[in-house]
């Protein structure tokens, strides 16, 4: 049985990440597990997620968020910041989410968490184009 559609298409947290998502080469978006995700092939970015609790029941959704791999040197940093969480399911893998509700979103923040979750998961070759120039705009 498939899962349900969890977003809307008019999103408009949704509509802006698209468009830095896609910015990056050769990503696409693919709906998984009812949520868009953003790929090159692997997975670099998913929206929308939430938190366990302890006893491994849903505790909270977050419907309008950015689940990501950080750099591991900017793990501790990003953990002190409230908007971010321990995603259910994919946290244990080391990703992260962040709330894009909590605060006003810097799209600019939101590029650099995804370029660190790019680098680490897109092919080599990929990450050459990126060096050499092929960004999304928010990264300059």
């Amino acid at each position: 049985m498939p899962h349900p559609i969890m977003f809307r298409d008019d999103d408009p947290y949704l509509i802006r990440l698209r468009a830095v998502a896609l910015a990056f080469p050769d990503a696409a978006e693919k709906v998984a597990h009812g949520r868009p995700t953003f790929r090159c092939p692997k997975v670099f970015g998913m929206y929308g997620g939430g938190t366990k609790a302890a006893d491994g029941t849903p505790a909270r959704r977050l419907e309008q968020s950015l689940l990501f791999k950080p750099d591991e040197s900017e793990r501790s940093a990003l953990q002190q910041d409230r908007r971010f969480f321990l995603p259910a399911y994919v946290g244990a893998y080391g990703w992260l989410g962040i709330d894009l509700t909590a605060a006003p979103v810097d799209w600019g923040e939101i590029a650099e968490l995804l370029d660190a979750s790019f680098r680490q998961l897109a092919p080599r070759r990929t990450v050459a184009r990126l060096d050499a120039g092929d960004r999304p705009a928010e990264l300059g």
